[in-house]
């Protein structure tokens, strides 16, 4: 896909990365742009292309009493505000059929889980859309696997399909990603890298995902070392409050930095 058919996506001509990222799950107005001003900053700074990423509701939970959002409608208003607000394009994962028209209407981007990215019902109702689909690699699914992800996209007459990797079952609690997959995906189509959400540790007796946020650079730098195209990550300014994976999130405090030593790999990765 072509990143220029992305509204309002900034600094394409930087010849970066580019970079999904945002709270996990909408919480409030407040937080929601809070966060997106900051990231913002920090983004038009390093001329890094930007979207910002929020959910506006959680269905995927361990629990049946985890926070799943603020309700449909309230959550989705915020992402447009954000998107107006600050002049950039805004993405959310959707889980049902009916979602895809329903956030279609306030997003640029509609997010297929990686749980249910083999759900073709889904998979075409986002792409008929007409919005850019990302479509999150299975925990269960090999890099080739996702080719035929794509192509219902691009069977639906959508072009504009990409792929993110979010790490691979380890075992029952924990993730792996394994980096020559990316090359492979990119065969089908523009790759991101989730560096947070491949960094949780699922299926804890407590109910509750754990992570290992220690290790967000170390994988987000094999990443960028690798020829990525882009990075999703997870950020809030307080991720031990946040009411959806906080245990696995960057500290917003820790971005710029972290960036910054990503833009220097990227520039060197480019000039090989």
């Amino acid at each position: 896909m072509d990143l220029k058919n992305i509204p309002n996506i900034q600094h394409l001509d930087a010849n970066n990365f580019f970079l999904l990222a945002g709270p996990c799950a909408i919480e409030s107005e407040e937080m929601a742009l809070r966060i997106a001003e900051k990231v913002v900053e920090i983004t038009t700074k390093l001329r890094i292309p930007y979207v910002f990423k929020g959910s506006f509701k959680k269905a995927n939970r361990s629990r049946i009493d985890s926070f799943t959002g603020i309700g449909n409608e309230k959550a989705l208003k915020i992402l447009r505000k954000v998107g107006e607000t600050f002049e950039i394009p805004t993405i959310t994962d959707i889980h049902e059929n009916a979602d895809a028209s329903l956030a279609a209407a306030y997003v640029d981007i509609l997010q297929i889980p990686a749980f249910l990215v083999r759900q073709t019902d889904l998979v075409v109702a986002a792409a008929k859309t007409g919005k850019t689909v990302n479509l999150k690699k299975g925990q269960f699914m090999s890099p080739e696997a996702m080719q035929h992800a794509v192509k219902k996209v691009t069977d639906s007459g959508n072009p504009n399909a990409m792929i993110t990797d979010r790490g691979t079952m380890f075992g029952y609690q924990d993730m792996i990603v394994d980096f020559r997959g990316i090359p492979t995906m990119q065969q089908f189509g523009t790759t991101v890298l989730d560096v947070t959400h491949s960094l949780q540790q699922p299926n804890q007796s407590s109910g509750v995902t754990g992570g290992r946020p220690d290790s967000i650079e170390t994988i987000a730098r094999a990443g960028i070392a690798t020829g990525v195209d882009g990075l999703f990550i997870e950020t809030h300014f307080d991720p031990a409050s946040a009411k959806s994976d906080g245990a696995n999130m960057l500290d917003l405090q820790y971005l710029e930095k972290l960036l910054s030593n990503l833009v220097a790999i990227r520039q060197t990765v480019v000039s090989l």
